[in-house]
C-alpha cells in the first residue's frame, strides 16, 4: 500500500481548487486534476475515497476556515452597529486573502454538495449568530425579520461589491475594484435598514 506524502496531498488540494474555480463542478474530474498535479489518478485515491469524497473535504476545510476567520474579535453581546461592522471587516479580509477559496467555496456551495459542505463547515458560527442578533432584538438595535430577508439585507450589498471586485468589473464591464468609500456607503445603507 502506498504512503500518504502531506506535500502531494496539499498540491492536490490547491490544483483541486483552482481547477473547480476554472472548470466548474460538472467540468471538474479526478483525469484533469491528476494532470493538472503532474501524478497518477490512482495517486488520487490514497488521499480521497472518489471525486465526491475530494469536493466535500476540500469543500469543508475552506468552510470551516472562512466561518473561524468571520467569528474573528466577534462577541455575540456587541452592540448591533458594532457586531456587523466586524463581521464586514472579517468576510471582507477572508475574501480578499483568500481568493480562489472564496471562490471555490461558492462552486461548491452551488454544487449537489453544498448543503453538506455548509452543515459540516459551521463549527459553532449559526447558533454565535444566532444569540447576536437576538441580543439585538432583545435591545432595539434590530428589526426582527426572518432569517433569509436578514442575510439579505445584512450581506447580499457586501457579496455583490465583492463578486464585482472578483470579476474586476460591474454593469456594462465597468471597470470595478471594492474601496473603503464604497463600504462605508453601503454599510451605512444596510444599518439604515436593519435598525428600528
Amino acid at each position: 500500500m502506498r504512503t500518504r506524502n502531506a506535500g502531494k496531498e496539499d498540491l492536490v488540494k490547491q490544483k483541486a481548487i483552482v481547477l473547480l474555480v476554472k472548470e466548474g463542478f460538472q467540468g471538474f474530474s479526478m483525469n484533469k486534476l491528476a494532470r493538472a498535479c503532474g501524478i497518477s489518478v490512482a495517486t488520487l485515491y490514497i488521499y480521497y475515497q472518489d471525486k465526491d469524497d475530494l469536493i466535500r473535504k476540500v469543500g469543508v476545510e475552506i468552510g470551516q476556515a472562512f466561518f473561524r476567520a468571520a467569528l474573528k474579535d466577534f462577541d455575540p453581546d456587541m452592540p448591533f452597529a458594532e457586531g456587523l461592522r466586524k463581521q464586514w471587516d472579517n468576510r471582507i479580509a477572508f475574501a480578499m486573502e483568500h481568493r480562489e477559496e472564496a471562490a471555490c467555496y461558492d462552486v461548491i456551495r452551488h454544487s449537489p454538495h453544498g448543503e453538506y459542505v455548509l452543515e459540516q463547515s459551521f463549527g459553532n458560527f449559526s447558533e454565535t449568530m444566532g444569540r447576536f442578533c437576538q441580543n439585538a432584538v432583545k435591545r432595539g438595535q434590530l428589526v426582527p425579520l426572518r432569517l433569509e430577508v436578514f442575510w439579505s439585507i445584512a450581506y447580499g450589498p457586501l457579496y455583490n461589491m465583492l463578486q464585482f471586485d472578483a470579476e474586476g468589473k460591474s454593469f456594462g464591464n465597468r471597470p470595478f475594484k471594492f474601496n473603503n468609500d464604497m463600504k462605508e456607503e453601503a454599510f451605512a445603507i444596510v444599518i439604515k435598514a436593519l435598525t428600528p
